[in-house]
């Protein structure tokens, strides 16, 4: 039997923190002589109240521990909450009266995602602004396993929320209590955080930009204080350290935790990221031969421009410095398909994950050998370890769901009006956690001409993929609700 009251308690807990973590912006209201203020101290005491009374009417729960299926439904409606009561600061200012495109933007920022409505971003409160970064940075690395180190204080377990929301088919558990995997996590995400921070801003950048880049870089979001969002710094130094952290965001966090206790033989002897790298390195080469031929600019802007695409796109971070749409068409072509990979296992980013591609093709091409001996038994390794036939049945399962669902919206988004191309861009872009796409919705666009149908449709897409589709799925089973 689900239990309803542990639910709505621990949501409760997490729209408190959602409602405090929307203060932490008044400071550069004040000292930008913005306009918000009044918005986020609203927004921050209604969403706080109403957290406070959920947590509080739910007291003396009948039990402390979270299953399986309770944990599937705080995770996706914790998101859901979590999106709806963050759009409190846009609304209430005005900045973005629309309760749609509120949604759409607060969703995009909690998943990572950073599609974005917005035509005018410099024109935003710096308050907003931040709030609008640290949403990103929240669900990075998720506001859920933050809370694991703090829902051992209200006498709950947390062991079935790290299993739901953890990104990526494998969640390794650096210690064995979840609350310190936790604190670990988020320990290694604000040092990166800090340590991209302090460089950009030694590199130019104010104090304010670098923070809000920082964010959305470690966190694969992509949302940019401005424009034109990388493109408006034409400064090298700032280009290259965006794209260490975001190569950086895009690992499975496990290896920084073991390369920060001087373990670097990790590196070599992780399959998942070798072929990342050399993904990544294979892509880039490709792009910029491309872009070589056809371009007039230095090798060393041609190098940097392709690289720094390819890491975007790979890792869904969307960060953009010019419009890939005017490049080559092979060079096109390569960004539509980086558009489905995504990062490793255990990082911030989202999308398929190279962990998958890599079982499945590995796989694929071990039976070829089985067909030649079909007696042999020929398992698939990752790091020296046999995969089981689960796990690999899962993953298979996972990416023909992706692919199904790719296809169903594309072709809801070209019934509701876009064309083909901005069709799939959006989907693919929405589904992946990436934000720019193509045709209407490419790297200078944005989505604020999407219909307000598409918006809803593209928020579930987006809270979708940032859940690894099954934890939403799997509450559209009449099984998950039986007894």
């Amino acid at each position: 039997m689900i239990n309803y009251k542990v639910i709505f308690h621990i949501i409760g807990f997490l729209l408190i923190l959602t409602g405090m973590f929307m203060l932490t912006g008044i400071p550069f209201s004040i000292y930008y002589g913005s306009d918000d203020i009044a918005a986020l101290l609203i927004s921050s005491f209604i969403t706080a109240l109403v957290g406070a009374a959920a947590w509080y009417l739910t007291r003396g729960r009948s039990s402390k521990e979270v299953t399986k299926r309770e944990g599937y439904i705080i995770v996706t409606f914790g998101w859901i909450f979590m999106s709806l009561f963050g759009a409190l600061p846009f609304i209430i200012h005005g900045a973005i009266p629309s309760f749609t495109d509120a949604f759409f933007e607060t969703m995009s920022g909690f998943t990572t995602t950073g599609a974005t409505i917005l035509t005018d971003i410099e024109a935003m409160p710096y308050g907003l602004l931040f709030w609008r970064s640290l949403t990103q940075w929240l669900g990075g690395m998720g506001i859920i396993v933050l809370s694991l180190a703090l829902l051992p204080l209200l006498g709950i377990g947390g062991m079935q929320l790290f299993i739901a929301e953890v990104p990526g088919p494998t969640k390794d558990k650096i210690h064995p209590r979840v609350r310190e995997t936790a604190k670990r996590l988020w320990g290694i995400y604000f040092l990166l955080t800090l340590a991209e921070s302090l460089l950009l801003f030694l590199g130019g950048m104010n104090l304010f930009d670098a923070i809000t880049h920082s964010f959305t870089t470690m966190a694969t979001g992509g949302f940019s204080t401005k424009n034109t969002s990388i493109g408006y710094y034409a400064s090298p130094f700032i280009q290259y350290v965006i794209i260490l952290f975001m190569f950086f965001a895009g690992i499975n966090f496990t290896i920084h935790y073991y390369a920060l206790h001087r373990r670097f033989d990790f590196f070599k002897t992780n399959d998942e990221f070798r072929f990342y790298s050399l993904f990544i390195l294979i892509a880039t080469l490709l792009v910029m031969i491309t872009h070589l031929s056809l371009d007039v600019r230095s090798f060393e802007e041609s190098f940097r421009q392709s690289l720094f695409h390819v890491v975007s796109l790979v890792t869904t971070t969307g960060f953009v410095t010019s419009d890939y749409e005017n490049w080559a068409y092979f060079s096109r072509m390569i960004f539509f398909i980086l558009l489905f990979v995504g990062g490793c296992a255990g990082s911030t980013g989202g999308g398929i994950k190279i962990i998958r591609h890599f079982v499945l093709l590995k796989n694929s091409l071990l039976e070829l050998k089985r067909v030649v001996h079909p007696r042999a038994v020929i398992p698939v390794r990752v790091n020296g370890k046999s995969v089981s036939f689960e796990i690999i049945s899962n993953m298979q399962a996972f990416f023909i769901f992706y692919i199904l669902i790719f296809v169903l919206g594309s072709l809801i988004m070209s019934f509701i009006g876009l064309d083909f191309i901005s069709a799939l861009g959006a989907v693919a872009t929405s589904l992946g956690n990436i934000g720019p796409g193509i045709g209407t919705v490419g790297p200078v666009a944005n989505f604020a001409h999407i219909p307000v149908i598409g918006k809803w449709f593209l928020s579930f897409l987006m809270l979708l993929g940032r859940l690894e589709l099954f934890t939403v799925l799997i509450l559209f089973s009449p099984a998950f609700w039986k007894r």
